[in-house]
């Protein structure tokens, strides 16, 4: 049994948390930007494949204080890393660190490498290792003293789901995409708009939700390599990860809409929908939002959106007039409810002159935004 951390962006970690919990695993704790929790071989790969709104997962290899160099080498050199590195493994070591008395990262480095060099030395009876095997990237993270040593299971970030073959300026990231599905309580049948979709993130993640698609069965892990996971493991989860998907059955073939004023980025949404393979569900138009009429009569649609974000004087009329769209549509149909991630502080007076019902903050890539939160009438 591995203690396991799912990396989150800030303000996602009750949202991965219960995505940890809903794949059956004991949470450890919940801190800033990490889920700790348990789980064995299985469940390296199951939530590599199945986790939507985490970052990384990353296995824990130990945790210690470490005051000076000698404390970091001892304890990086105490862990066991012939156990989960083979002799060919190739192996690197990254770091970070925050109001640690050890505070130059490359020493830090240095130290820890060697570490880890001196047990597997040790241990398989070599000088030198060829490291042309699996990769292991090890993250050393000094916080105030205290080192945390962990390996990185996924590899490339698992928002890079394999399906953006077309993109345009400033996509958002697939984690946060479906993150503000979830968030919005989005079921399986219910009428999904987004009416500024850009490349499509947010319906394609709506449409791999509703399908039970796993975000991560199109694209490779660096675990995969991994001794300690057998290969059967990997063909076995995603065996059943195909198995599950399903189509909404009895539902409309079509309950999630996207449209943009931007041709170009309703063709990307297009291309990046087929790749999905959930094109079949989500209908794409040219659109403005400024005549955002309720695609098929529903008293429970929603609409989940991220409107361009924009600094000059010119681009914030734009967004205003895209609030006042919203504002428009929701007065128009009460029913509906209302999901706008924004970096604009005025955003619910400009929209429908009254608080968001509820309210997230949370950062697009590095950039402060709200998730305000409108609900239609019951």
């Amino acid at each position: 049994m591995y203690e396991l951390i799912a990396t989150a962006t800030f303000g996602l970690e009750a949202v991965v948390r219960r995505e940890v919990e809903g794949l059956g695993y004991k949470i450890i704790k919940t801190e800033d930007g990490k889920v700790t929790f348990a789980g064995d071989e299985r469940a390296i790969v199951r939530s590599n494949l199945w986790l939507r709104s985490a970052d990384r997962v990353l296995l824990k290899a130990c945790e210690f204080d470490a005051l000076t160099f000698e404390d970091l080498f001892q304890g990086i050199k105490a862990y066991p890393w012939e156990d989960l590195i083979p002799a060919d493994g190739k192996f690197t070591v990254t770091c970070s660190t925050v109001k640690s008395k050890l505070h130059n990262p490359p020493a830090i480095q240095s130290v820890s490498k060697k570490a880890v060099v001196e047990r597997m030395s040790a241990a398989y009876g070599l000088e030198r290792f060829a490291e042309t095997g699996a990769a292991y990237t090890i993250k050393v993270t000094m916080l105030k003293d205290r080192a945390t040593v962990t390996v990185d299971t996924s590899g490339t970030g698992l928002h890079k789901r394999g399906y953006r073959v077309a993109s345009v300026d400033a996509p958002m990231k697939e984690t946060l995409a479906a993150a503000l599905v979830e968030l919005s309580f989005f079921r399986t049948g219910r009428v999904l708009v987004d009416p500024c979709c850009g490349s499509g993130t947010i319906p394609i993640e709506a449409a791999m939700i509703a399908m039970h698609i796993a975000p991560g069965l199109s694209r490779s892990f660096a675990c995969e390599d991994w001794d300690i996971i057998p290969a059967d493991v990997w063909k076995e989860e995603r065996a059943d990860a195909f198995a599950s998907i399903t189509a909404p059955d009895g539902q409309p073939a079509v309950c999630i809409y996207a449209s943009d004023i931007d041709p170009n980025a309703v063709a990307a949404a297009k291309e990046n929908a087929i790749e999905a393979g959930v094109d079949e569900y989500i209908a794409f138009a040219r659109a403005d939002v400024k005549t955002l009429q309720p695609p098929v009569p529903d008293e429970h649609g929603m609409i989940i959106t991220n409107p361009p974000y924009g600094e000059r004087i010119g681009e914030q009329e734009e967004i205003s007039g895209i609030f006042k769209a919203l504002g428009r549509f929701c007065k128009e149909n009460p029913q509906w409810s209302l999901f706008v991630i924004t970096p604009d502080k005025e955003a619910e007076r400009k929209i429908l002159g009254r608080r968001a019902d509820r309210r997230r903050k949370l950062y697009n890539g590095n950039i402060e935004t709200t998730y305000y939160q409108f609900h239609g009438v019951k």
